[in-house]
């Protein structure tokens, strides 16, 4: 017979073993959890439109309505290094594109830490290979001074950028008196554009891309114009804007709606692990990411201080940090109180992004996790007191933070986001570079 200590420690045991079972999350629960955060009361909130029921596309620029000629036109000028020919070295003419910075086998980002388009040579392994064109010095370089968004779910997005400076509506409609003053460019937005209408007019113009009718004709694009805008009048058909909502019209089409944690809010139940379903409950639960973000694509219409480092913080070699990026909202608003302040982010594919935060301070999505979960800011240059309220630790166990690393790492990665890259361009170059060397690295002409 078991003596009264030996029966205390099976019963230790057994105790220990049950609490370290991995907990069972029941599906009825998990929706209704789910379901709580939801404006509606209902899962079916968090579902992504297929990409051509443009009538389901949310928050499309009143006067840039999607069309089918339309979102085909933007998909092959974003794709298109034809446009390319406004670079400092007009020898280096047609060798980039606005997918240098955004691959889609890199879930459209640029493969590297920080995106760099004319001044830039090389591709290597899905982008991580470019680098710095000998005959450009760093300044003249076309880089960018934050780690470049991915260009998916964007018709969750209103305000674009990290500080959301394009776009007149959301955010940036009490904010009219200051359009122009902090960066020039911004001026557009008093023409009173959606975010991405106004930012891709941005783009094109700060990329050194061209857009014009004797252009569009010789690389084939006027038909395609013509099908797209038949209500533009023919002399203001083939310009920068008309460019920018056909590219706009693209990224609202853009979707990673063939997600496992997608396939389960549409009723495939077994499209999540049960990992990816405690990882989930603790994303809406007690890990409380939801409340920043709580959207179909997990981003949020608000900016945080999470007191990250910078680009030139973390021992890479940078071009052009000056261009106010690191502070945030604030270098838009030009108000204290926003300072180091950045845009909330969507969180679907981030398995395919090598670099995290807009600084690129951490390579690792483990990383991120455990950073939110200990809640420690990494950068001297932001004062705890600008730190978000709702930066706190998470109080996380190891496997807690595996199982919401799971779900961020897999229940929200679509596997096959090159359905939206074209096979070929008008022009017939290679893309999304054209130098030599991306061309030998990737198996092009």
């Amino acid at each position: 017979m078991y003596s009264r200590l030996n029966i205390l420690i099976v019963l230790t045991i057994f105790l220990g073993a049950c609490q370290n079972e991995p907990k069972i999350i029941e599906e009825d629960e998990l929706v209704q959890l789910i379901a709580k955060h939801s404006p509606t009361k209902d899962i079916d909130w968090y579902i992504m439109p297929e990409s051509d029921d443009f009538a389901k596309i949310p928050n499309q620029d009143p006067t840039n309505k999607i069309n089918p000629a339309k979102a085909e036109l933007g998909k092959l000028l974003f794709f298109e290094t034809g446009i390319g020919i406004k670079g400092l070295n007009p020898e280096l003419s047609e060798t980039y594109s606005c997918s240098t910075c955004h691959i889609p086998e890199k879930s459209f980002t640029p493969g590297r830490f920080q995106g760099i388009a004319d001044g830039g040579m090389g591709f290597g392994y899905l982008g991580d290979g470019r680098f710095k064109n000998p005959a450009y010095e760093g300044s003249q370089v076309d880089a960018q001074g934050a780690r470049p968004l991915p260009t998916i779910n964007l018709a969750y997005v209103k305000n674009a950028l990290w500080s959301g400076a394009f776009g007149a509506t959301g955010m940036n409609a009490s904010f009219k008196d200051i359009f122009g003053v902090a960066d020039t460019l911004t001026s557009i937005n008093k023409k009173g554009l959606e975010g991405l209408e106004a930012n891709n007019h941005r783009a094109l113009i700060v990329h050194r891309q061209e857009i014009k009718k004797e252009l569009m004709d010789y690389l084939g694009y006027t038909p395609m114009f013509d099908a797209a805008f038949p209500d533009v009048p023919a002399s203001q058909r083939y310009t920068l804007q008309t460019a920018a909502n056909a590219i706009s019209a693209y990224f609202r089409t853009i979707y990673t709606n063939q997600a496992p944690f997608q396939l389960w809010l549409k009723g495939d139940k077994n499209a999540l692990t049960e990992a990816q379903k405690r990882g989930a409950n603790l994303f809406f639960g007690k890990a409380g990411c939801i409340n920043c973000h709580n959207s179909p694509s997990l981003n949020g219409q608000r900016f945080a201080a999470l007191g990250v480092k910078d680009l030139d913080q973390n021992g890479y070699e940078v071009f052009k940090t000056n261009d106010g990026r690191a502070k945030g909202r604030g270098g838009f608003t030009l108000r204290d109180e926003d300072l180091y302040k950045f845009k909330v982010p969507q969180l679907y594919n981030l398995k395919d992004i090598s670099h995290y935060f807009h600084g690129a301070s951490k390579t690792n999505l483990k990383d991120v996790v455990e950073y939110f979960n200990h809640a420690v800011k990494e950068n001297d240059r932001v004062d705890q007191s600008r730190i978000d309220p709702l930066f706190i630790p998470l109080g996380l166990t190891p496997s807690e933070v595996d199982d919401l690393t799971e779900f961020l790492t897999n229940a929200l990665y679509d596997p096959n986001l090159i359905r939206y890259k074209p096979a070929q361009v008008m022009s017939g170059n290679c893309f999304p570079n054209n130098d030599y060397i991306s061309q030998q690295d990737m198996g092009c002409k």
